[in-house]
């Protein structure tokens, strides 16, 4: 490759891309992200990209220390993650490495090959259809909008199609030269093979075999000692020598002007490439930008698609030295391993100046685990990459990564296992600063457990004095205690079942872990002799410690059981709540409703009437003119049965007006405390109390109702009647108008509750009323629980509620029946 080529080629990306960040340095970091498995992650988000440069952009992502990067790439992703979980997401075309061919196109006087030509058309294709996409989703997504880029016009494309195929293959189409000379190749090839064949056949029976090319010419095979064998080159044998392959003289002319013909089609197919070269040469920008604008979307796209992938949420972004704070967090290969119910997520805070978290508890309850997963989690975040957290999760942007995780035993380099811790931390000593994340498992294992204790001691006291924020896992009783006497560090364990004796894998912050070293031991069959023996070397501190955990985690569970039945309580009085709030709102509106319909049909009532009353006047006066103006007899009678007819018509007329007026105005006259009224059942009833939202309490017998006023009738007071009510009846015609919506049984026997609620539920079923409101006081609960046997029992009613405290509580019950 020219000096040229290879500058190109090196930055015809690189050159067009203005947010390259600011990546942390190598060295310690690199191999904390090793220790993290952070490749491994990226691979399973770059495996969601489409093409293969969008695949390497995601795997060549690194942690970042711009905050303004970081916060951009978060954005990002995150506006094409909505997109992505409503399945509106562009979907970027893949399109191939085509910075080499960029390279050699900026070059004047460079020609493309077909198959670079082919790449070229792929992009132009690729790049039209996001273009379109992206276009279309400006609205929501106007940072994807933004990667738009002017594509060339249509007619470069259609070009190429017209003169390459999909293989690569310069078409006959492209140029009259490259047709006409492919004609002539093909007609010479034909010739000089009919030639070649024709002597083959004249020559030996013996000698056998086809037309073959050597060399570039059509050859025949011809045994090396045929008598036949005609004058000729030769320009091969076969392996054993005994076959020759011969150009007869007699067709070397024809060979010649094939080779001619040939030479004549390389010429054109170089021409056309020419032409089509320097047709795409004055767009070389364009297709650079058109190259970037696909992968950034492909590894845009990539990144919010895992981010919908495992329900990951944009956090936070804080500068160097902020708070960590872990909502619902999970480790992602984890996520990628296991059934999403067996991966448990926790949450984790480092706020208020705290900066060093101890973890402990037994093994295998993922103390590791969650180290790890802070670290990627952090490291993700940092090259851009929504990780598994939830709402409300806020990072830190850290400056370096440093990981003494697992075993570091070495035989080739001569380390134990605590030699080998000692060196990592020795190199997180001499690097660490306030923005850093150090995780340290098992610090301080390997050697005594007293100078151990104290040396991780120190070395953690150190690290929360600069500000690094440092997570490490730990055995040692004497580290749980370094948390309750120095400001900046904090106790955490991940719980464990102390019956089951397995991990649940939840953190719990504030609170150091047991060991549970002696209960596993017995579970895996240690002889009980041993473990007597080896109980009995325990320390009463230890002991003692041990105790006062076990009552702290069984506190907690018991916290945690209750402020899970609270809160399954308060969605429960809140659904109920919304419930009756639409009960209630529904009820409202059909009151409404049916009082506005009878006054619509009592201002028609009044209108038909006064039209009646017009009409029959107005012909008895006709009547009375025509008996003045006539002394004829039967014009006189005429005239009488015209004023006997209006007179009759008169008189109904009046009879539909005081009905209507009995019903409303009327009503209104004789509606106090004693008067008698009727329902539209036919049920009579005395009037106790008339309230001022217009409705008012019945008196039934024993059973008190509450109606709207509209639907009753003033009625005269006679002893029949008050007979009549005290034995109600329900008759099918009863109308919502009458029926009663609440009924009050305070001061009724039990006896008397349930003809009343019987009697009211029938009204009520009849009306096609949703519920009835039964008030029967709190007292001593007797009369309570005797409507609650009557509504349980009764198929009519769907369910009943006790009232919400602000309308009666549990001095009401509400028998809601079924739709």
């Amino acid at each position: 490759m020219h000096e040229a080529e290879q500058e190109s080629d090196n930055g015809v990306l690189a050159s067009r891309d203005a947010r390259t960040p600011f990546v942390l340095p190598g060295g310690v970091t690199d191999e904390a992200l090793a220790e993290l498995e952070f490749a491994a992650v990226l691979e399973l988000i770059a495996a969601l990209a489409t093409g293969p440069l969008g695949k390497a952009r995601v795997r060549g992502r690194r942690p970042s220390g711009d905050v303004a990067w970081i916060r951009d790439e978060l954005a990002d992703a995150e506006e094409l993650r909505r997109l992505v979980t409503d399945r509106r997401a562009p979907q970027p075309g893949p399109v191939p490495e085509l910075a080499p061919t960029l390279a050699r196109l900026r070059i004047e006087g460079s020609v493309l090959d077909g198959r670079a030509l082919v790449e070229l058309r792929h992009l132009l294709s690729a790049s039209r259809q996001l273009v379109a996409e992206l276009t279309s989703l400006e609205a929501e997504a106007p940072r994807a909008g933004a990667l738009r880029r002017p594509v060339p016009d249509r007619s470069l494309e259609k070009r190429l199609e017209l003169s390459v195929d999909d293989a690569g293959e310069i078409l006959d189409g492209a140029s009259p030269a490259l047709a006409s000379a492919r004609h002539e190749v093909r007609s010479t090839r034909s010739r000089l093979i009919q030639r070649l064949e024709s002597i083959l056949r004249g020559l030996d029976s013996g000698d056998e075999g086809t037309v073959t090319l050597r060399n570039g010419r059509y050859v025949i095979p011809v045994a090396r000692v045929s008598r036949t064998r005609p004058p000729g080159i030769i320009h091969d044998e076969s392996a054993s020598g005994a076959t020759l392959y011969l150009e007869p003289s007699a067709t070397l002319e024809l060979g010649n002007d094939l080779r001619e013909a040939e030479a004549r089609t390389e010429r054109a197919v170089l021409a056309v490439c020419r032409e089509l070269t320097d047709l795409f040469r004055p767009h070389w920008t364009a297709l650079v930008d058109l190259l970037e604008m696909c992968v950034v979307a492909d590894d845009r796209v990539a990144r919010a698609r895992y981010a919908a992938s495992v329900n990951g949420n944009c956090p936070t972004i804080e500068g160097p030295g902020g708070p960590l704070v872990l909502h619902r967090a999970r480790h992602p290969l984890l996520i990628a391993r296991l059934p999403a119910e067996q991966v448990v997520p926790f949450d984790l805070s480092l706020i208020d100046g705290t900066r060093t978290l101890l973890l402990s508890g037994p093994n295998t309850g993922g103390k590791t685990v969650l180290l790890k997963a802070v670290g990627v989690i952090a490291a993700l975040a940092q090259a851009g990459c929504i990780p598994p957290v939830g709402p409300g999760t806020a990072l830190p942007v850290f400056h370096g990564f440093f990981a003494d995780i697992g075993d570091r035993q070495s035989i080739a380099a001569s380390l134990s296992t605590f030699s080998a811790h000692i060196a990592a931390v020795r190199s997180i000593l001499s690097s660490a600063d306030g923005a850093s994340l150090i995780l340290l498992d098992e610090i301080g294992s390997g050697t005594d457990p007293a100078e151990g204790a104290a040396l991780a001691s120190a070395v953690l006291m150190s690290l929360t004095r600069r500000g690094s924020i440092t997570l490490a896992t730990t055995h040692l009783g004497a580290l749980k205690e370094l948390a309750t006497r120095s400001a900046g560090v904090a106790n955490a364990s991940l719980q464990f079942d102390g019956v089951a004796l397995t991990p649940t894998y939840r953190l719990l912050q504030g609170i150091p872990g047991r060991s549970y070293g002696l209960a596993i031991a017995r579970r895996l069959g240690i002889p009980e002799a041993v473990l007597a023996d080896a109980e009995s070397q325990v320390s009463d501190a230890d002991r003692a410690l041990d105790r006062l955990l076990a009552s702290v985690e069984q506190r907690q569970t018991a916290q945690e059981i209750r402020a899970a039945e609270l809160e399954a309580q308060a969605t429960e009085l809140q659904s109920l709540k919304a419930y009756l709030d639409a009960q209630q709102e529904g009820q409202e509106i059909r009151e409404k409703a049916l009082k506005t319909a009878a006054k619509d049909a009592e201002r028609t009532a009044r209108a038909q009437t006064r039209t009646f009353l017009l009409e029959a006047r107005q012909t008895v006066e006709e009547a009375i003119q025509r008996a003045k103006a006539s002394t004829d007899e039967s014009a006189a009678k005429d005239a009488r049965r015209l004023i006997e007819e209006a007179a009759g018509d008169e008189r109904r007329a009046l009879d539909a007006g005081g009905q209507a007026d009995r019903r409303t105005g009327g009503q209104k006259l004789l509606l106090a405390v004693g008067s008698r009224v009727k329902l539209d059942s036919g049920t009579a009833g005395e009037v106790l109390e008339v309230r001022g939202d217009g409705k008012v309490l019945i008196g039934i017998g024993s059973m008190k109702l509450l109606m709207p006023a509209e639907g009753l009738t003033a009625v005269a007071v006679n002893l029949s009647s008050r007979e009549q009510s005290a034995r109600p009846t329900v008759r099918q015609s009863a109308s919502s108008a009458s029926a009663p919506i609440e009924i009050d049984l305070r001061g009724f026997t039990a006896e008397e509750a349930e003809a009343a609620v019987v009697h009211a539920i029938d009204e009520a079923i009849l009306a096609e009323n949703p519920y009835l409101r039964i008030i029967h006081g709190k007292g001593t609960g007797v009369l309570r629980e005797r409507v609650r046997q009557i509504v349980e029992s009764d198929s009519r009613v769907a369910r009943s509620v006790t009232a919400p405290a602000n309308q009666g509580g549990s001095g009401v019950t509400i028998a809601e029946f079924a739709p």
